[in-house]
This record gives C-alpha cells, structure tokens and sequence, in this order.
C-alpha cells in the first residue's frame, strides 16, 4: 500500500531536504514549490496540514525537487517572484527581482512626494526586465505620473507586460523596445524625466565567470553582465542624462557593493549633480547611488 502524504508531512520533509542539500532559505523554498503544486497561498498551507497530496501532485512536485536541488532558481519552477509586496510574473528571459531592488523603489517614491504638488511626474526606467520597478513605482505612487519603461530584450518586455497589465496599469506604464534612451527620441509627449531609475547590468566579467550557478547558468546573461569593469552601462546612462533629465530631477541607480566610488566620481564629472548619495542595503553594502541635478 502506497504511504499516503499530507501537507504537514511533505512540508516537513521538504525542509529537512533542502537544509540538508543547503538550498537558499529552505522553508521558503518548499513553501512556494508546495503551494505551486497545490495551487494554494502559502498561509493556506499551514491551514490544510493534515489534506492529503494525491499521487500526480507527488510526481509533479518530484520533478521540481529534482530541478531545485539542481539549483534551477525557484522562481523559475513556479514563475513568479515576490517583490516590494507584489508578485511579479518571471521567467529565465529577465532577472529575478532582488529583496535588494527594494530600496531603489522606495527612494523613488520619497523623491516623487517631495515633487507632489506637480500635476503629473514622469519617470524613466531603462533596462526594465520584468518592469518590477516600474509597476512598483507606478502603483504605490499614490500622485499621478507616467513611466516609460525600456529593454532591448522583446522576451523581457513581454513579461513586463503582464506584469503591467496584472495591476492594471497600462495607462500609466507605457514600454519600449530599444537601448537605453533610444526609442524615447522617437516619442513626441516627454524627453526630459523628473527621474531615471535604473538596475542596470552590473557585473563585471571577473565577477561573472565566479558567480554561483544558480544564478550563471539560469539567469540572462544579458541582464547581469555589464563589461570588464562592470560599468559599461552606468557610462552610458549618466551620458544620457544630460538630455533626459529635468533640471531638477534626479537619477537613481543600483549598484555593485565595490562601485560606489566608481559611479560617484562618473556623476561628478558631468558637473550636473550637487548632491550625491550613496546608501547601503540591509546587508550594509553600497546598493543605491542618487544624483540630485541643479545644472
């Protein structure tokens, strides 16, 4: 006779494999994978302990073990990522949103409420991906503004695009296909943003070839590399930002924890920012870099 699984038993045994194989976070790792299975909420989980898992759940969720442990990213398994209290549709064409990326959202939102009494923001955010920032952005800003998003990976924009269109926010988040401040030439109603955000590619090919394989072998190469030094793109946006941002603006960017200085010393030689910041992420290393222009 088949031994008959209940949800508190698998769950229980789902983390002791996962600690025992020394997966990231392995209670949240078994939650989501087990929640996916059963097309439950993870709180519904602890709610059903003792509902038993017929046996083509167990099969579907063996196979998913398998990838796990394999170090396939869970999010990819179950296709979606919790960020900034939202959950975002991803797929291994865009970057998992990072706890991380968290911060860069929120200083946006700050700098858009000291700027409310405006009748409409814009805001600019270049390499998009699964438009986490940008749908971030534009559904907790309570003011009204518009975001234009851009990638130049059309797999990419089509998961922002559901991601966008999940919470309802096509008329304020609109996306474009192109290089960074490319196709924004092209577009009649805004070039110059109250703000530019980005998460840009940031690791340097050192870094890379070095990176665990969780992330090198699942996650776009495309949306993580960014040059010998790391830089290559941070160069090209703050070129950019001459022409894109208002002269009050402010350009908010994610950053590597070596490249603060690096970044900091690129900003102050376009003589357009008096004011830059650099703050430190919840693991106390350099994450965000603002610039406040006032030429």
């Amino acid at each position: 006779m088949a031994e008959i699984w209940n949800i508190q038993k698998l769950l229980d045994w789902l983390v002791g494999f996962f600690t025992e194989k020394k997966i990231d976070s392995p209670r949240l790792t078994a939650e989501m994978l087990l929640s996916f299975v059963l097309g439950m909420k993870r709180i519904e989980l602890y709610m059903h302990f003792d509902k038993p898992v017929e046996q083509g759940k167990l099969e579907q969720l063996r196979s998913l073990v398998k990838r796990c442990v394999a170090n396939e990213p869970v999010q990819y398994l179950v296709g979606s990522c919790e960020f900034y209290s939202m959950t975002f549709k991803v797929c291994s064409d865009c970057l998992i949103p990072r706890p991380e990326t968290e911060l860069l959202v929120e200083r946006a939102i700050e700098f858009l409420r000291t700027r409310a009494e405006l009748p409409v923001q814009y805001i600019c955010d270049l390499c998009t991906g699964s438009g986490c920032i940008a749908t971030a952005i534009a559904k907790n800003y309570k003011g009204d503004c518009k975001v234009i998003a851009t990638d130049i990976c059309d797999k990419a924009l089509a998961v922002a695009a559901e991601n966008i269109a999940k919470y309802n926010l096509a008329e304020k988040v609109q996306l474009l296909r192109g290089d960074l401040f490319e196709p924004i030439i092209e577009q009649l109603d805004v070039r110059e943003f109250d703000l530019l955000v980005s998460n840009p590619p940031y690791v340097s090919d050192a870094e890379y070839e070095n990176l665990d394989a969780k992330v090198k072998n699942y996650e776009p190469k495309l949306a993580i590399a960014g040059g010998v030094d790391g830089l290559d793109i941070y160069k090209r946006i703050i070129a950019g930002a001459a022409n894109h941002l208002k002269k009050d603006g402010a350009l908010m960017l994610e950053i590597g924890y070596q490249q603060g200085g690096a970044v900091k010393d690129m900003l102050e030689k376009t003589n357009l920012f008096a004011n830059i910041v650099i703050e430190k992420d919840f693991n106390n290393n350099d994450r965000i870099i603002t610039g406040f222009r006032t030429q």
